[in-house]
């Protein structure tokens, strides 16, 4: 892997160990930098800002990251390089790649940071984001509809807000309303099938973590008047269209597009109670832990091989008991973890151990 004025690295290149990697140092010195990286290498974008200049290195006037990837039997090298007046631009051995969902196709990541053990106790948007961040990279059509969805809900969006000085542009509102419906409807059609591997998977992790003490449950929730999210496309659009009728009144007063997936929800409970109003921070955490690990198996499961796994600082903010239930189970591909002490991690682990300080990795 090599970085150029990303983040806080200067220029550095490091090659790593095919199974378990130990990324050690203190505060701000790099680590979760690097797991960044590893993250735009697959998505082509950074999960933690919504713009490329934030990770150009201070007074640079860019970056380039190149990883060399072995998946599906093949190697890759994965290649992006942003600014120095250019255009960023992505490609594939060598070859410029359609949209950044293509990098999918070579490499794929879970990534589970401290943050992510609010999972449950976070509002609606955390855990939509947690299945965009999977079905973005399982699915490229997900990626795509995802992407023209939002595009649409913001057209839309304005159209309401500014409607009151210029009624005309109400005019174009049921086109925006039908595309939206199509596109939300290809949305929902991957979010309800993976929320039921997840709602598997999770409950069977949850039951080993817990000792089998309590049931975990996970329920997708979509718009109302979807009574059947497995339904096919078009028995979902019509329900979706429905819903924006009913809502289209309450829209133009409020001037918000307030009818479609993009509040959709995974209702978690915990002995059939809500988790999020009635589970202890304990629990709540199990319960967050479950659902990271039974990504990573839904990506085993669809994809055939394991997903590389990025731990940012994550065992430190849990108990020996959990910490232990982590380790038992990222086994079967590559691991990376960050930690302020490598020794114990190191030698438990018997992995391959990097010093980051100062943005440079010994």
């Amino acid at each position: 892997m090599v970085l150029e004025d990303f983040r806080c690295y200067a220029a550095q290149e490091v090659s790593f160990d095919p199974v378990c990697n130990v990324i050690s140092g203190e505060n701000a010195q790099g680590k979760t930098n690097l797991l960044e990286a590893m993250v735009c290498l697959a998505a082509g974008k950074s999960h933690r800002t919504r713009s490329d200049r934030e990770l150009v290195r201070f007074q640079r006037e860019g970056f380039q990251l190149e990883g060399t990837i072995f998946s599906r039997d093949r190697e890759f090298v994965s290649h992006i390089a942003y600014g120095y007046g250019k255009k960023k631009r992505i490609t594939v051995n060598k070859a410029p790649v359609k949209s950044a969902s293509d990098l999918s196709q070579v490499l794929n990541t879970v990534f589970f940071c401290p943050e992510d053990l609010q999972l449950i106790r976070e509002g609606a948007a955390a855990r939509r984001r947690f299945m965009d961040a999977s079905l973005c990279q399982l699915r490229p059509r997900y990626a795509a509809a995802l992407t023209e969805y939002q595009r649409l809900f913001e057209h839309k969006t304005r159209i309401l807000r500014d409607s009151g000085e210029k009624p005309d542009l109400l005019a174009a509102l049921p086109e925006f309303s039908l595309r939206m419906a199509e596109t939300g409807a290809v949305l929902i059609h991957y979010r309800a099938r993976f929320a039921g591997l997840l709602a598997e998977l999770a409950a069977a992790a949850h039951r080993e973590c817990s000792g089998g003490r309590e049931r975990l449950e996970i329920r997708y929730q979509t718009v109302k008047t979807v009574e059947d999210p497995l339904a096919d496309h078009s028995a979902l659009v019509e329900r979706l269209l429905d819903h924006q009728q009913s809502h289209a009144q309450a829209e133009l007063a409020a001037r918000q597009c307030l009818s479609g997936p993009h509040k959709d929800d995974l209702e978690v409970l915990l002995g059939g109670l809500s988790a999020r109003s009635y589970a202890s921070q304990g629990q709540t955490r199990t319960a967050a832990l479950a659902m990271k690990l039974a990504a990573r198996e839904i990506h085993r499961e669809i994809l055939g091989e394991y997903p590389v796994l990025l731990l940012d600082d994550v065992l430190s903010e849990l108990d020996p008991k959990r910490q232990e239930f982590v380790l038992n189970r990222i086994a079967g591909g590559q691991v990376f973890i960050t930690c302020c002490e490598d020794d114990r991690l190191g030698r438990l682990l018997n992995g391959k151990i990097f010093r980051v300080r100062e943005g440079t990795i010994e």
